[in-house]
């Protein structure tokens, strides 16, 4: 999705917290004797362990005007090999190839699919974010770090085409394409209104909406041999797809996709209605943006209330097709970022990280322990403990590995709760480094576990 160039950025609160190495107690202590300690539990020889199980996290590797000047694929060579070595498994970056606003657009105004920055055409050769050189670098790059790389398919909508007669329409209209690529040139009948679809499906911002119905359309996206999907995949080398505006045209479209070129997708499908999104993904064959969850999160930990979180969402419904998130490039309404990325690393789903969250606004050390965490700890099922306005405990039952109970606590003073657990006579301890209190579960498994105010402790086995 596009925004305005004028976005301005949300007044970003720093983190502070206090920080002590984490003790070796091992018995419980009263709560208001429990201290904060270094959220960087789990260390090995500096770094933190290289994922075991689970291993899935992606990280958005963009936000809305990034710096231009060509220089972001080679900023992005530069992080790869310290994301992988903390567990992500897989970046998305922005549309890569040229569009109407040459080397100021973000890429959602797409005009040559083929220009990855080696045309000068839109005013420029390189895009904003650099060469097809320096791009393909970046996927070598990843790939030799055993990172995926997805690319942002834009194909509802085209821009920077000349003016031409269009007789569907009986005015002139903005539908010329004669890319400096040569490849999938367009006129007015690859557009709604034409000769195979009346209809209008995704008109976004007055924008020429492709026709999916046109045969050549269909060819020169999915089909051919060079088409869209098989270049990017078997000549850029991308792994998979994030699909812009899905509102826009009919599942079919994706799932055809999926199938003519393969790679792991998912759809940017705006809304919160768990049944649309579930069908979608089922339809499309493809991997959707949890919106439920990130509506729910929003009035959870903004609105002081997380009973919120009792409600449906993709990754309770479908949980191999949800992709969660807290922030991306269009959305910033979560104030409580860390509460949310504690919950949605410790359940279902498959997360993606905010580059900004990760890299600029959120402290590091929590993240890379809650990811961490993700990758190693937070396997199987999902059984929701105790919810009330300020507390949140959820268990994951493990599936190759001991499974979590996560304690999010929203109030204002630590707070503390017995639950229940899967294990029985077995010392366990807060993975997160908040709380150093390490009780033994009973016989029947209950147990007592603390968090510190506007905090969260993660339980597994010592």
């Amino acid at each position: 999705m596009k925004r305005n160039q004028n976005r301005f950025f949300r007044l970003v609160v720093a983190l502070s917290l206090t920080v002590l190495l984490l003790g070796g107690c091992n018995k419980e202590q009263p709560i208001n004797d429990a201290k904060q300690s270094s959220a960087t539990a789990i260390v090995k020889n500096g770094n933190y362990l290289k994922t075991t199980t689970n291993a899935s996290v992606m990280m958005q590797a963009f936000y809305w005007d990034v710096p231009a000047g060509g220089t972001w694929w080679d900023a992005l060579s530069t992080k790869v090999d310290d994301w992988s070595a903390v567990g992500i498994n897989a970046i998305w970056l922005p549309p890569a190839s040229k569009a109407q606003n040459g080397a100021y657009s973000m890429g959602y105004d797409p005009f040559d699919y083929y220009d990855f920055g080696q045309y000068f055409q839109m005013g420029s050769t390189e895009t904003r974010f650099g060469s097809k050189t320096e791009l393909q670098n970046l996927i070598s790059t990843a790939h030799q770090y055993g990172l995926k790389v997805y690319a942002d398919i834009v194909i509802n909508h085209n821009s920077g085409g000349a003016s031409e007669a269009n007789p569907y329409t009986n005015t002139s209209t903005w539908t010329s394409f004669t890319p400096a690529s040569g490849l999938f040139t367009r006129t007015a009948s690859d557009f709604h209104p034409n000769s195979f679809d009346q209809s209008d499906l995704g008109a976004f911002g007055g924008y020429p909406d492709l026709c999916h119905n046109n045969p050549h359309v269909q060819d020169w996206l999915w089909k051919l041999p060079n088409s869209v999907a098989k270049y990017y995949k078997n000549v850029m080398g991308f792994d998979g797809w994030r699909f812009d505006y899905v509102k826009g045209y009919e599942p079919w479209v994706v799932r055809e996709w999926n199938n003519a070129a393969g790679g792991f997708s998912v759809g940017e499908l705006w809304d919160s209605n768990v049944d649309y999104l579930n069908w979608w993904a089922n339809e499309a064959n493809s991997s959707v943006f949890d919106f439920a969850c990130y509506y729910a999160m929003n009035d959870a930990f903004d609105g002081n209330d997380l009973t919120k979180l009792n409600r449906d969402m993709m990754w309770k419904r479908n949980p191999f097709r949800a992709v969660t998130f807290v922030t991306n490039h269009d959305t910033d309404e979560i104030w409580n970022k860390l509460l949310a990325y504690a919950y949605i690393l410790t359940h279902e789903g498959y997360p993606c990280i905010f580059y900004r969250d990760y890299e600029e606004w959120l402290n590091k050390d929590q993240m890379n322990n809650l990811i961490w965490i993700h990758n190693n700890l937070a396997g199987g099922s999902t059984n929701i403990l105790y919810a009330d306005n300020d507390e949140y405990v959820a268990r994951r039952n493990g599936y190759n590995n001991a499974g979590l109970v996560v304690y999010i606590n929203n109030a204002d003073t630590w707070q503390e709760r017995w639950v229940e657990t899967n294990w029985s006579n077995t010392r366990i301890k807060d993975y997160t480094g908040h709380s150093n209190w390490e009780p033994v579960t009973q016989s029947g498994k209950w147990v007592k576990v603390q968090a510190p105010p506007k905090s969260y402790t993660v339980w597994s086995v010592k």
